[in-house]
């Protein structure tokens, strides 16, 4: 690849990743998405209203952080063709479009509050966003990551998708009621305190996926490397940030006797495993190989999540949280929903990458 075509590769990973995250948004403002109606309501009229008594510090401060990573991803995917003042008016005026956006849908659900306060917290989460990249930039440290991409990874458009892909795997997985690297949310869990209870039964199942969702991430970079000898330091650089990020906010959502619900036996069996066949794989399969093992991981792990592993619903585990808020329960589904769908996603990178 030549040097004019390293800023468009660059940008495409950051668009695909804005864009990512942008549904993120759509699917915990609108969801379940059922009982549309008109509600007599104007938009205008409710953006003017003044302020809400009720609204409070952890609404504005989750609305904040979540529209974040929106300005942060699209002041870098404006950051190399505009001057600063520029791309920073530019990325936030798109995040305040699509807030706005957001909210006038909310107007017709009867499940949602269309609210000025939202739109104001999502405002000042885009300009942080967009303000930490002008950070960024002037102390290099984009120019030393694009350095590694470089470095570790392949070149091309592909790569882009499968590493955005790699973040959309990771969000998923950081909520601290999924188990590590599962699918499934706890079912039936009881806290008695100083009661004696019968030990669960080995849930196989639950380790076999947690088996095949490794070898889904462990093919992934697979693809995506320059060297195949890379592959273990960075399948658990991923993994400890996935701990660490599942362990904080465990900490922070959840009541501290489930503190560390998301760590069990079927979970790290299934991890040492995978751990194990990765490394043989690295060792002797050519591309054409992993591409082909990595159809068949997400083919068999659709099958087992969708058609033979038994779901939980994401609501049936909210007293586990010390705050009870909607904000989780929508986290919850979008966690849950992405674990559908990665396979899918990965089906149709493999595709491009073949």
């Amino acid at each position: 690849m030549n040097k004019a075509q390293l800023p468009v590769t660059r940008e495409r990973l950051r668009f695909y990743l804005a864009a990512g995250y942008a549904l993120f948004i759509l699917y915990g403002s609108l969801s379940p998405f059922t009982g549309w109606q008109d509600q007599g309501l104007n938009f205008l009229e409710v953006m003017s209203v003044p302020l809400h008594l009720q609204y409070t510090w952890f609404d504005f401060t989750i609305n904040l952080l979540a529209y974040l990573p929106l300005g942060l991803l699209l002041g870098l995917s404006f950051h190399t063709q505009l001057a600063a003042i520029w791309y920073v008016l530019l990325a936030l005026l798109c995040a305040m479009g699509f807030s706005a956006t957001m909210e006038y849908a909310q107007m017709y659900l009867p499940s949602r509050i269309s609210s000025n306060l939202d739109f104001v917290a999502n405002s000042l989460g885009a300009l942080t966003g967009t303000l930490l990249v002008v950070m960024t930039t002037r102390t290099a440290l984009i120019a030393r990551l694009q350095v590694h991409r470089t470095h570790f990874f392949i070149a091309g458009n592909a790569t882009n998708f499968g590493l955005a892909l790699v973040a959309l795997w990771m969000f998923a997985q950081i909520n601290p009621l999924l188990p590590l690297l599962g699918h499934v949310f706890p079912r039936d869990v009881a806290h008695l305190p100083l009661a004696m209870t019968a030990p669960a039964p080995f849930q196989w199942l639950d380790s076999i996926a947690v088996l095949i969702n490794l070898l889904m991430l462990g093919l992934l970079l697979l693809s995506l490397l320059n060297q195949q000898r890379h592959l273990l330091a960075t399948l658990m650089l991923v993994l400890c940030a996935v701990v660490f990020a599942k362990f904080i906010t465990a900490a922070i959502l959840l009541k501290s006797w489930a503190l560390l619900l998301w760590i069990n036996s079927e979970a790290l069996l299934g991890i040492c495993a995978g751990i194990f066949f990765l490394m043989l794989i690295a060792k002797d399969w050519s591309r054409r190989n992993i591409l082909w093992g990595a159809a068949s991981a997400a083919l068999g792990y659709a099958l087992l999540t969708n058609w033979i592993q038994d779901s939980s619903t994401p609501f049936a585990i909210r007293r586990l949280y010390q705050l009870q808020y909607g904000h989780l329960f929508n986290y919850n589904q979008l966690s849950q929903a992405v674990t559908y769908i990665f396979p899918v996603l990965l089906l149709i990178y493999l595709w491009r990458s073949r």
